[in-house]
């Protein structure tokens, strides 16, 4: 499946529950994967709300025994917010060595693991995860790019969809759909032309909607826009 269509599929839903649905429907499509999830968090990064395709529910079980310090990957995640693979700060002797891989990974079958982080008004609020078994090759830079995009547009989404019920600020009532998705990737630090290749549109078209949005809001840049974002 195209991340093309994924974007355009996630920019339409209306609602949370619609959103996680498509995205465990269409997730092991986008990267490749023999098992997959997402995991929503509270404020001290605990999973208030969790949900797994391709594996027992033994499995989360088993995870949830272990406890989170036993999965280094994740850790790495929640303390970077940052897109990361089993080999990315791990030697495979050293993966394979892991009380993740032998006491849980290997009974099941699972050599690899993939984390991303959902962040919205600069917090993480979740995450998303993929699994590979023995007969799939290992994940590489190549996907932790394909991740990295997938997250963001599911973190811009999961943002705009709270946004009415969380923020008390009216202004906010006046920006459109592609305002506030612009607003949060504002906020997650991206610049014009990061933007404009995320939304498909030009860095022109970024900029006058910013202008736009500047003077629905009463400011004049983005750290002033953001601040209200996050009030």
């Amino acid at each position: 499946m195209k991340l093309s269509l994924f974007r355009e599929r996630v920019a339409a839903i209306q609602n949370e529950p619609e959103l996680r649905s498509y995205f465990m429907d269409v997730a092991g499509r986008l990267v490749g994967a023999r098992a997959w999830g997402l995991d929503l968090l509270d404020s001290n990064s605990q999973v208030i709300e969790s949900e797994l395709y391709g594996l027992a529910d033994t499995f989360r079980d088993r995870y949830q025994a272990l406890g989170q310090d036993a999965d280094s990957v994740s850790q790495w995640m929640i303390q970077h917010h940052i897109p990361v693979h089993n080999l990315s700060i791990q030697t495979p002797q050293a993966w394979q060595q892991s009380r993740l891989y032998q006491q849980l990974f290997k009974g099941y079958g699972i050599e690899h693991g993939m984390v991303g982080p959902l962040v919205a008004n600069g917090r993480l609020i979740g995450g998303v995860y993929f699994m590979r078994g023995t007969h799939f090759s290992p994940f590489c830079d190549a996907d932790l790019i394909r991740l990295s995009s997938l997250c963001l547009h599911l973190s811009v989404r999961l943002a705009t969809l709270r946004i009415p019920a969380s923020v008390a600020n009216s202004f906010f009532r006046t920006l459109t759909r592609r305002e506030l998705e612009i607003a949060e990737f504002v906020a997650q630090g991206l610049n014009n032309r990061e933007i404009s290749m995320s939304l498909g549109i030009s860095r022109d078209g970024v900029k006058q909607a910013l202008k736009r949005m500047f003077r629905k809001l009463g400011v004049s840049a983005r750290a002033e826009m953001i601040a209200k974002l996050k009030s």
